[in-house]
């Protein structure tokens, strides 16, 4: 699985709710841009531009790891949430990941397998996530049939298989989101009886196991796993206590700042001679 420098986000679209699914508030969301930005940048900046004699490899270890789980927290509720076409909004995130790809393959590795990044896995994801849960309803409101809806699960099975093998953060990346849009709704739905609850409980365990794959340290898998117990506290109501950010990001900003940092390492990267020509 590659390495993880990517952790790119959602553009932030006009929030629409949905007609399925109580949209619960979504300020957190605001915060979370501006962490998670800083945090990517943060490891991008010890893993492609600052000097290995100053030893910061624990930032991206540590630090660096909050990023990605915001980002696909992020995806997955605005795709639940705050959106009535989530694969139009794919499409956008996508659209960021085409833009950033050539910058992106600048960055010197380890190896030179060629790799998508990561927008193209949280786009990917939400795809996978939102196409599973219109099936399901879909079989539920008796508007597909059984067979149909065993076809498209093994469609999906087979292009999440493919595509692990080609994007940022792999098998495990790709399905971080649909996992997070799975227990977010249960979450949300929950009342106050135990069945509820019980289920609610059991939707969340997917999302903390995923987690718990996707580093190799024990620092990054705590940074990475505690950042996504955060996010389901607030799915689980906590989001209703998280007030108004101090600053909204600019939309431009938001949906620049991937692309555009990349291509600032990128230039660093030629004008320092690390590019292998």
């Amino acid at each position: 699985m590659a390495h993880a420098p990517g952790d790119t986000a959602p553009p932030a679209s006009s929030p629409r709710p949905t007609a399925a699914v109580d949209r619960p508030l979504s300020h957190w969301t605001a915060w979370a841009q501006w962490l998670a930005l800083l945090t990517m940048t943060i490891d991008h900046l010890v893993r492609y531009v600052l000097p290995d004699r100053w030893d910061l490899s624990w930032a991206g270890s540590s630090i660096g790891r909050i990023a990605f789980p915001l980002f696909a927290a992020m995806v997955a509720w605005h795709g639940l949430f705050n959106t009535r076409n989530p694969l139009r909004y794919a499409r956008r995130v996508l659209v960021i990941g085409l833009i950033a790809q050539v910058p992106y393959m600048m960055m010197p590795r380890s190896s030179d397998a060629f790799i998508l990044n990561v927008c193209f896995t949280l786009a990917s994801g939400l795809a996978l996530g939102a196409l599973a849960r219109q099936g399901w309803q879909h079989y539920r409101q008796e508007t597909l049939g059984f067979g149909w809806l065993l076809l498209g699960a093994a469609v999906a099975v087979t292009l999440w298989y493919l595509l692990g093998f080609w994007v940022e953060y792999g098998h495990n990346g790709l399905m971080l989101i649909p996992f997070f849009m799975f227990a977010m709704y249960a979450l949300n739905d929950s009342d106050n009886a135990l069945k509820s609850r019980l289920w609610a409980g059991l939707a969340a365990f997917p999302v903390l196991w995923i987690a718990g794959q996707m580093n190799a340290s024990d620092m990054s898998k705590s940074f990475t796993v505690g950042t996504c117990i955060v996010v389901l506290i607030l799915a689980a109501g906590g989001a209703r206590y998280v007030p108004k950010v101090f600053k909204n990001m600019p939309r431009r900003l938001w949906l620049a700042w991937y692309p555009g940092h990349f291509a600032l390492i990128a230039l660093w990267v030629v004008l320092s001679g690390q590019l292998a020509m």
